[in-house]
């Protein structure tokens, strides 16, 4: 992994008075290795010193800048994740600026952003404390499009994949009017086969043909599908669903309705903390997490240590003995964006952070969004179907004639008929059980968080006391223009530092 180091240290007959050597993500196609000798600082009564900043890269063998395209070794959820916060920032972001708006792990932050700083050609801006700040230009998204053929098969992929689900769902409501035809026409062939051998009887053997004729084409079937069920968005909450989609919704549902949403909680926890200055407390956090409700609450606060282990923070004790938690990464910035203040601890928070979700809620599981008149009209056709695989089992048991053409076909395939008439209700009953328990549990679960929301607005003086020493040790450090020592943008000799500005700075650091 390319790292890079700010040394700054003064010469050897002076004390060392600031060695600081971070280690932060370059991007493999940023060449960068210089030394920033600055001029003598002129200080009288002190020993002369050199400042001398130090900046490297160094690259693993198997790296190769420009060979490959780094974005793509990325998860997709997890690029887009990161340029939508990119893009939030303006193209100018910190790492912990990332992590907290995109809801990523700092590592996962760090490793996004090099690879798109590498593909889009981006560059790096260090600042006078060795901070690291990721630029990309406006066009970045067209550069990195245009580089990564991942990226533009992607959308063709996602077609594709809608329209498998699509063709998944209208087969299992296909297959119940296919099962209707075929289980009623072979009943009606039966009952007509043994019509017909009665009046051979009675007539003196003589055969007529019965006139009953069956010609089905499977294309016949195509006829009450919607042709644009895959164009249409889900725009069909007004309309109701088509006959295919009540079909499949019923017996299998409609999916789960909190897909995507631990993304989305982990967005809401990231920049709770990054409003607050990067240090709050484990009542602040718990209404984004699964927590107990209030009355079960104890002084057990493991269920914050997925988040420190997200964020790379750590707990520290204040004057009056509580615990708190700090996240350095989230505290370096390159917004300008607002602190949460002391003066809105308690309910007026509400309104300050009103664009924060107050607690994290789940959402419950609908056996079907389905009308009920659909739902009944499914339920009418299924148990159409059960009755005639029923009557047909026992027509079969008791058929004397030697079975040819469709009947003989029906027979080869009526296992599969049976299973399908038994499943058509067993799983919608199994389901009902177990949603029945999931969506308790999920009540329960948003309860105890909404209850934890609660009691922040208006605290008791101990929870008080404890979010205003958060908010004294608070801290959001903005990195601007200013204070950017060294860019990659261009080469240094073009960079021009000037010596009263490093004197002052070397001043204030003695001091």
């Amino acid at each position: 992994m390319a790292s890079i180091s700010i040394c700054l240290y003064t010469s050897p007959t002076s004390r060392s008075l600031l060695h600081r050597s971070p280690s932060h993500g370059l991007p493999s196609s940023i060449r960068l290795r210089r030394s920033l000798h600055l001029p003598r600082l002129r200080n009288p009564g002190a020993p002369a010193a050199n400042l001398t900043v130090r900046a490297s890269v160094e690259f693993p063998s198997r790296v190769r800048p420009g060979a490959t395209v780094e974005t793509d070794r990325l998860p997709s959820e997890l690029r887009d994740r990161v340029m939508e916060a990119v893009d939030s920032f303006g193209g100018r972001v910190t790492i912990g600026d990332v992590a907290g708006r995109a809801g990523v792990k700092v590592a996962e932050a760090e490793r996004s952003l090099q690879a798109l700083a590498a593909d889009t050609e981006g560059f790096l801006e260090v600042s006078d404390e060795g901070d690291v700040l990721y630029v990309f230009p406006r066009d970045y998204r067209s550069k990195l499009a245009a580089k990564s053929f991942r990226m533009k098969i992607e959308p063709l992929l996602e077609k594709a994949k809608g329209a498998i689900e699509y063709l998944i769902r209208v087969s299992f409501g296909t297959a119940l009017i296919v099962s209707i035809v075929l289980v009623y026409t072979t009943i009606i062939a039966l009952v007509s086969s043994r019509s017909d051998e009665d009046n051979r009887g009675r007539r003196g053997g003589r055969s007529y043909d019965s006139g009953f004729n069956f010609f089905f084409r499977p294309t016949d079937l195509f006829w009450y599908w919607d042709p644009y069920f895959y164009r249409r968005p889900r725009m069909r909450d007004d309309d109701g669903m088509n006959f295919i989609e009540s079909v499949f919704s019923f017996v299998f549902g409609d999916g789960d309705p909190n897909q995507g949403i631990e993304e989305e909680r982990w967005k809401l926890i990231g920049q709770y903390i990054a409003f607050n200055g990067g240090v709050v407390t484990a009542d602040e956090l718990a209404p984004y997490l699964d927590v107990s409700s209030a009355e079960e609450t104890t002084d057990d606060e493991s269920y914050i240590l997925p988040v420190l282990l997200r964020f790379d923070g750590h707990p520290e004790v204040d004057d009056e003995g509580n615990i708190l938690y700090r996240f350095p990464s989230l505290q370096r910035t390159a917004s300008t964006q607002r602190v949460g203040r002391k003066e809105y601890v308690g309910k007026r928070s509400a309104s300050w952070v009103g664009r924060v979700q107050k607690f994290f809620e789940e959402k419950k599981w609908p056996f079907s969004k389905a009308r009920s008149s659909e739902k009944a009209m499914v339920i009418g056709l299924g148990a159409l179907n059960f009755c005639g695989v029923i009557i047909l089992s026992s027509m079969l048991r008791n058929v004397a004639m030697t079975p040819r053409g469709f009947v003989s076909f029906v027979i080869d395939i009526f296992p599969f008929l049976q299973v399908y008439a038994a499943s058509f209700f067993a799983i919608p009953l199994f389901r009902w059980f177990l949603l029945r328990k999931t969506n308790a549990d999920i009540e329960k679960r948003n309860r105890a968080r909404e209850q934890r929301a609660r009691a922040l607005e208006m605290p008791g003086q101990s929870l008080k006391r404890k979010l205003l020493s958060a908010r004294d040790m608070a801290q959001r450090t903005v990195i601007g223009s200013g204070r950017i020592v060294y860019s990659t943008e261009q080469d240094y000799s073009d960079q021009d530092y000037e010596a009263k500005e490093w004197d002052r700075r070397f001043r204030e650091l003695e001091r």
